[in-house]
């Protein structure tokens, strides 16, 4: 069987209308029609029924694609092993998460990445926010996915991934847990919880801000070596702290009320990776990752 017929009847077999097939494979339907009919000539019986209305696999092309299928898997298999060679995409690749919403994302990219790339073992891990880039740097991943900004001298990042609006976590006694909005005006007399360790200024400044947008100081309180402890911490009422509104199906804590924040303060996050640290396994992910991201998430 020649390849063109291959593609030609799995096609149509899965799509059951020659123009679809057609458009899927980049020929005319009149081509599809003479590969299908080259074929049923050669297999001597007739593998579609078909008439104005519809297209259907008669007995023997339902059992011709089922016998079909596991080898074009194997094909398939073998030749992106064989790209996967040819491009050096092979050996590891380490990649670092902070927070559940990252891990989503790259859960999402890996099952693609693997297909494509089955050679290159991929792992990911967390890192805590108290030592943002200390693995990049240490090369203990190649590759993260993190919060913005970043603006390091020996990181680049890239295009923002995904985006979600702010919300104030307060104790569920708290007078401003029975509002439906907040200011960050109303920080200006409460205690703000951040993230301590070795995390750049930049990067508190924005994700908790010490100032509110008129210029008023906002009270800053105990420096977290983890977020994972912010929740009790404001379950405990020792102050009140910033999140991403999607993170609380995560992060979800008795005691906790997830409040949205009134101004634009939007969390991002983006890939970051070593400025000489870019091979042929990172950018491939890093071109998986993109397609596999939706774009009303950006």
């Amino acid at each position: 069987m020649e390849r063109q017929e291959l593609e030609a009847f799995l096609a149509l077999a899965e799509e059951l209308h020659f123009g679809r097939t057609a458009h899927r494979l980049g020929l005319s339907a009149g081509r599809i029609s003479q590969v299908i009919k080259a074929l049923e000539r050669r297999v001597g019986v007739p593998l579609f029924e078909r008439n104005n209305r519809r297209v259907a696999l008669t007995p023997v092309g339902e059992r011709l694609r089922d016998d079909l299928l596991p080898a074009r898997r194997i094909i398939d298999e073998a030749l992106a092993r064989a790209v996967a060679a040819g491009r050096g995409i092979t050996g590891s690749l380490r990649i670092g998460y902070s927070s559940s919403m990252a891990a989503n994302l790259l859960l999402n990219t890996m099952e693609t990445f693997r297909t494509s790339h089955p050679d290159c073992d991929v792992t990911i891990q967390e890192i805590q926010l108290s030592d943002p880039y200390g693995p990049l740097r240490s090369e203990q991943v190649h590759l993260q996915i993190t919060e913005l900004p970043v603006d390091e001298p020996d990181l680049d990042s890239g295009p923002v991934l995904y985006t979600s609006p702010r919300a104030l976590l307060v104790s569920s006694s708290h007078p401003m847990a029975r509002r439906e909005t907040v200011s960050l005006e109303d920080l200006t007399h409460e205690t703000l919880l951040t993230i301590g360790g070795t995390v750049p200024q930049h990067w508190l400044d924005y994700n908790f801000p010490r100032r509110t947008p008129s210029g008023r100081p906002i009270p800053q309180g105990h420096a977290a070596i983890s977020w994972q402890e912010i929740p009790f911490l404001v379950a405990a009422g020792q102050g009140v702290s910033l999140a991403c509104t999607e993170a609380e199906p995560h992060y979800s804590t008795p005691g906790v009320t997830w409040i949205p924040v009134q101004e634009s303060l939007p969390c991002h996050f983006a890939a970051i990776w070593p400025r000489h640290g870019m091979t042929t396994r990172v950018r491939a992910f890093l071109e998986t990752l993109h397609k596999t991201t939706p774009a009303g998430r950006r």
